[in-house]
């Protein structure tokens, strides 16, 4: 979680369980949201004079990728949510919130279609469904009043420090591995086609977020365009400066968070936030790897 005072630019506060040495070294206080009741969370607004919050946090498991228990998922991505939208009904000035949903919101959709926010979400998987339902919390506190925000359905993210549970993050530890073992790169690949959005413009989409008058909307965030797997692969590969003769490709279905295609339509962003993604897949690969081998790797629950 993010947050910022009145009248300042930048977050003032960051409040995650760990602190991630690659951050700017903003106000940090230690705090396992899932787990803190929203008595706590209403006096760390208060003490800080919070009116404007980012909420970041995911149910992710870094040892056994989206794979939790449903208790988990429902604690991190809505119960969270319900005690951090109380929390800001207790403070005595107007707050606005930020939500970072996810493209998997939308579930199983037709290979070509371009997902704008007209299309009515319906999540099949367990995660997908949780995440709808923080995301709907915000929206109906919204437009109960009770708020103003938005919400982000963020597309698959890769770039400079990746969680070690999303797919690109685990290429990261493969290659890792490879390189140090001498062992081929095994990875095991879908016919899924994901679009992916490099984390420095989805923190520019946030920042936006946080700054503009719109209000009340959920809005799409990627790079409108859709990739295979493999391709991704053999482009990290090759941004890192290797050759794909490293890669052991293994087919087979693997169960995911949404349908096999996601591509975003992110024109509702570029007209309410005057965004658009600027960092290619190829560059924001490269720099991935670039942070993994220079900065060593995240704790995994960081």
């Amino acid at each position: 979680m993010g947050a910022a005072g009145a009248g300042r630019a930048d977050p003032a506060l960051v409040a995650p369980r760990h602190p991630a040495p690659h951050i700017r070294p903003y106000a940090f206080r230690r705090l396992d949201l899932a787990h803190t009741g929203q008595e706590a969370i209403t006096e760390l607004l208060r003490a800080g004079r919070i009116d404007t919050v980012v909420n970041a946090t995911d149910a992710l498991n870094a040892t056994d990728g989206w794979a939790r228990a449903d208790e988990d998922l429902d604690a991190v991505n809505v119960a969270l949510v319900h005690r951090l939208l109380a929390a800001l009904d207790e403070l005595p000035w107007p707050s606005r919130v930020v939500h970072l949903g996810t493209l998997h919101e939308y579930g199983d959709v037709p290979a070509g279609t371009l997902i704008d926010e007209r299309i009515p979400p319906r999540p099949g998987s367990a995660y997908a469904l949780t995440k709808l339902a923080g995301s709907q919390a915000v929206l109906d506190a919204v437009r109960a009043g009770r708020a103003d925000g938005l919400v982000l359905r963020a597309a698959n993210v890769c770039g400079p420090h990746p969680s070690p549970a999303s797919f690109p993050g685990k290429l990261v530890g493969m290659l890792r591995r490879a390189l140090s073992t001498g062992e081929p790169m095994t990875v095991v690949l879908t016919g899924a086609r994901r679009d992916f959005v490099d984390v420095r413009d989805l923190a520019d989409a946030v920042v936006r977020a946080v700054h503009s008058p719109a209000t009340g909307h959920a809005i799409n965030i990627g790079s409108g365009r859709a990739t295979d797997l493999r391709t991704l692969v053999r482009l990290f590969v090759t941004s890192a400066g290797y050759s794909t003769d490293l890669i052991d490709e293994r087919t087979r279905d693997v169960s995911g968070l949404g349908g096999a295609w996601t591509r975003a339509d992110i024109r509702l962003a570029g007209r309410l936030l005057t965004w658009q993604p600027r960092i290619g897949l190829a560059e924001s690969l490269a720099a991935m790897w670039t942070a993994a081998t220079t900065d060593g790797p995240l704790q995994a629950e960081a």
